[in-house]
């Protein structure tokens, strides 16, 4: 399973980058809106420049032809530029009509295994169920993961990529891997969370003081 970084700060991507884990980036209108002043070409260009993977442009048209039209321009950009689009009708028709133009999308808000299996056949590179948000309505979102990936596994014409979204503790991101999803997107302070433990901290600490304390 692949991380990707859910953020618009470079900051945080550019230290991510730097573990040598990093294999993408996903943004949203509301991470690029964190960025005071930061203008949405600028960001996308300057995280390419840090990461070379896929990195997710979401478009905020909600009809069909303007998702295509913000997607053709997003495509410009740069090409490793995916573009996201939501799990609606819409959704649908743009992902198809990009798909058939060689573009990649990223079909987010997927909250059923039949939104995701939908958004397969319209051409979708990449499907983002948000398991953080399924588990806030008392259903388990791992198990959200495990149907989409047995449908997938189940018909060889799909190729469809499974991103774990709304990742909100590690715990998720080990759930993710052992459910199926091929990638996990996490806020920086999830990542910086999973690699501590305090076991570590605390060998670390011994190891210090048994070669300060030898004779």
């Amino acid at each position: 399973m692949q991380f990707y970084l859910d953020t618009a700060n470079l900051d945080e991507i550019r230290e991510a980058a730097s573990w040598g884990i990093l294999s993408g980036v996903t943004t949203n209108p509301t991470l690029v809106a964190r960025e005071k002043g930061a203008d949405f070409k600028s960001v996308i260009s300057e995280i390419a420049e840090l990461v070379d993977g896929p990195i997710s442009a979401e478009a905020v048209s909600l009809d069909g032809e303007g998702m295509v039209k913000e997607g053709l321009e997003f495509a410009t950009w740069h090409p490793n530029v995916i573009v996201k689009v939501p799990s609606t009708t819409e959704g649908l028709k743009a992902v198809y009509q990009l798909a058939r133009k060689g573009i990649r999308t990223n079909v987010t808000l997927i909250f059923n295994a039949a939104q995701a299996l939908m958004a397969a056949r319209a051409g979708a590179f990449i499907v983002s169920p948000f398991v953080g948000r399924v588990d806030d309505t008392g259903v388990d979102g791992m198990q959200l993961i495990r149907e989409i990936s047995q449908i997938y596994k189940s018909d060889s014409e799909i190729t469809t990529k499974i991103i774990s979204a709304s990742i909100r503790h590690p715990r998720h991101i080990i759930d993710s891997a052992l459910a199926g999803a091929d990638i996990a997107t996490c806020p920086f302070k999830v990542l910086q969370l999973a690699i501590r433990h305090p076991l570590t901290d605390r060998g670390i600490e011994q190891f210090l003081a048994d070669w300060k304390s030898r004779s």
